[in-house]
């Protein structure tokens, strides 16, 4: 197997520019996912590793060669895209076969059998080798998809939102597969998703980008944990963070956040982590972004402390023993995470105290982390 480097990579289509100064490693045999929104330039980064698509700038390596003017079939990568692209004619076997036979090198019949047969006991679809694809589900279809990259024997795997046009149970069910694919295969992964929940899921790390820049690279839980500006900690999460307007205001030694709604003041630990990370810059106030996920307020029905806050609550979205709740404070909406057992209907008040050690703090004007 190989790693994967990119070394100041731009993709630039006339004068639009989809990935900029894009520089990052996927080590060797690790499952690594290139996850944001729709256009920010994760399949043109997967297509370049590819040479599917010509690179305006920059190097990649696949090992220790750069394969900048290598041929795609000659990088010894196999693609697996978002439509399965089977030949409709060709049986299960025909069809993970294909590659095998067409390709530079040659395979004796024996070979092929044995290697075809090798991936279809991986991906328990030896009972479909002689069925047709219209005779299969989506997600058998999608599994011969992958079996045909897996008889190639490649060193990196390339994946382009393979299960995303699949429904949300099967979707649930092959992140596990392909989860244990990887593993059992030992293989490096490169896969491309706009789904957190299936980055978060499946990866050993995680780039995320936005418009065409790399916002952060990290494990599962430096991403939800540690982000280190807003964009990344809206992205990442279900429901998404919550954001609220605030000032940051210092007396001596006791640092508040302040807005309408709130007057909190910050424990020792999140100051001295906020002067390890930014400096003592707090002469005056600055405008900030107090970040605080659904999961992360105690919830009551009276006021349990000075710093305790109200709202109002909109609606209440049962979700088996979860409950989602949207609710309202001035100038803001905000949606929480609770347990189904909490009495709370729409209309109720009720009172918030975020966890302080779980809030997250960003500049209001660059977006950046400070904790």
């Amino acid at each position: 197997m190989a790693k994967v480097t990119l070394k100041n990579v731009w993709k630039r289509y006339g004068k639009v520019e989809a990935v900029l100064d894009l520089s990052l490693e996927c080590k060797d045999k690790e499952f690594f996912c290139l996850l944001g929104p729709s256009g920010c330039g994760k399949s043109s980064t997967l297509r370049m590793i590819a040479g599917l698509e010509e690179i305006s700038q920059g190097e990649i390596l696949i090992g220790d060669h750069v394969v900048n003017e290598v041929e795609p079939k000659d990088r010894d990568i196999a693609m697996v895209f978002e439509t399965y692209a089977l030949y409709p004619h060709k049986k299960v076997f025909a069809n993970m076969a294909f590659p095998l036979r067409v390709g530079k090198q040659k395979y004796s019949e024996a070979e092929i059998k044995q290697r075809v047969g090798k991936a279809a006991e991986i991906l328990e679809i030896t009972d479909l080798l002689d069925r047709y694809p219209k005779q299969l589900s989506g997600g058998q279809r999608q599994r011969v998809a992958i079996g045909r990259a897996i008889v190639r024997e490649p060193r990196v795997f390339l994946l382009d939102e393979p299960i995303s046009h699949l429904d949300a149970k099967l979707r649930t069910h092959m992140r596990g597969e392909l989860k244990l694919l990887q593993r059992t295969l030992g293989t490096t992964m490169v896969y491309v998703t706009h789904d957190q929940m299936e980055a978060m899921s499946m990866a050993d790390r995680i780039a995320i980008m936005n418009y065409g820049v790399l916002q952060q690279v990290g494990t599962p839980d430096e991403i939800f944990n540690h982000p280190v500006n807003q964009f990344v900690a809206g992205f990442v999460g279900d429901p998404p963070m919550n954001f609220m307007d605030c000032e940051l205001e210092v007396s001596g030694e006791k640092w508040q956040l302040v807005n309408e709604s709130f007057r909190m003041t910050l424990p020792p630990e999140m100051i001295d982590r906020y002067k390890k990370n930014n400096g003592d810059d707090s002469s005056k106030p600055m405008e900030m972004v107090l970040g605080v996920r659904p999961e992360n307020f105690i919830l009551s029905d009276k006021r349990t402390g000075e710093e305790s806050f109200p709202a109002d609550v909109l609606v209440t979205e049962p979700l088996g023993e979860e409950m989602i709740v949207d609710i309202k404070i001035p100038k803001k909406k905000l949606k929480l995470k609770t347990s189904v057992d909490k009495d709370i209907k729409a209309g109720d008040k009720i009172w918030l105290d975020p966890m302080k050690k779980k809030m997250h703090l960003f500049n209001r004007k660059t977006e950046k982390a400070y904790f």
